[in-house]
């Protein structure tokens, strides 16, 4: 009977937490987007986004990065040392690493245990986003499996971002869609809350989420080209007003920093 009422109680908590989790973002809020470097945002902020070593701004809402599909640049070393299973390898048994951001090296997600593993890892920045206080989780690099010549599936990264979500969920944050096309049928075994997207309306792509996420779409297009600024205006044009939308840098340096750049519609 003891255990049975333990039970009960565990699951209600639990419900009560995945209610506090529809909590999302002010749609109609001003976002900056901060994980190459933190600064103070302009007071008319009312989003922001930071690499998880970071701390979250007060009376904000605070989404927190952190490299879910791929090792972080500087951290090669520990992840071939400790866990070199866990890194995607070619055919050739080279470690796949991505071409355009130099040491950052593909997770292997193709088993259910090598999943397991991995997530008994990344949990932890999760967990350390929630004990900062942050709102939400912004997982980088579901992609990877369209990046890795076929070594990785969907079904392997929405298999691991389901352990992601179920667990961001269980300690009351929020869990973005990072990117790539899914469907509604992957949106709900994740249980993804709202999405992310970089450059959607350059690769004129932002339907896919909105069809997905109503207005609950945070979208950045970013200045190192003619047409991702023509993007952003447009895309102003389309959406500003009714959810996030800014144009950064493509390197997200902090303010004052060289090349910054920040506009927001």
């Amino acid at each position: 009977m003891t255990s049975f009422i333990i039970s009960l109680l565990a699951s209600f908590v639990l419900s009560t937490v995945h209610a506090k989790v529809g909590q999302l973002f002010p749609i109609d809020g001003k976002f900056d987007y901060q994980i190459g470097g933190a600064y103070t945002p302009s007071s008319d902020v009312k989003i922001v986004s930071r690499d998880n070593a970071e701390n979250p701004v007060k009376g904000l809402y605070n989404i927190c990065y952190i490299n879910a599909f791929q090792s972080q640049p500087g951290d090669e070393k520990w992840w071939k040392t400790n866990h070199p299973d866990l890194l995607l390898k070619k055919k050739n048994g080279a470690y796949f690493e991505d071409e355009d951001w130099p040491g950052e090296f593909f997770l292997d997600t193709t088993t259910a245990a090598k999943r397991s593993a991995l997530f008994a890892i990344q949990k932890e920045l999760i967990q350390g986003c929630a004990d900062k206080g942050f709102d939400a989780i912004e997982p980088d690099n579901l992609d990877t499996f369209t990046r890795s010549n076929k070594l990785l599936t969907k079904a392997n990264n929405i298999a691991f971002s389901k352990l992601l979500a179920d667990f961001a969920h269980s300690l009351g944050l929020a869990y973005a869609q990072k990117n790539t096309q899914i469907s509604a049928s992957d949106k709900k075994t994740v249980g993804f809350d709202f999405a992310i997207a970089e450059e959607c309306q350059q690769w004129e792509e932002c339907d896919s989420y909105t069809d997905l996420y109503g207005e609950y779409v945070i979208e950045i297009e970013y200045s190192d080209s003619s047409d991702g600024i023509a993007a952003y205006k447009t895309a102003c044009k389309a959406r500003g007003g009714k959810s996030p939308v800014i144009l950064r840098d493509r390197d997200v340096v902090a303010k004052g920093k060289k090349n910054y750049r920040y506009e927001a519609c």
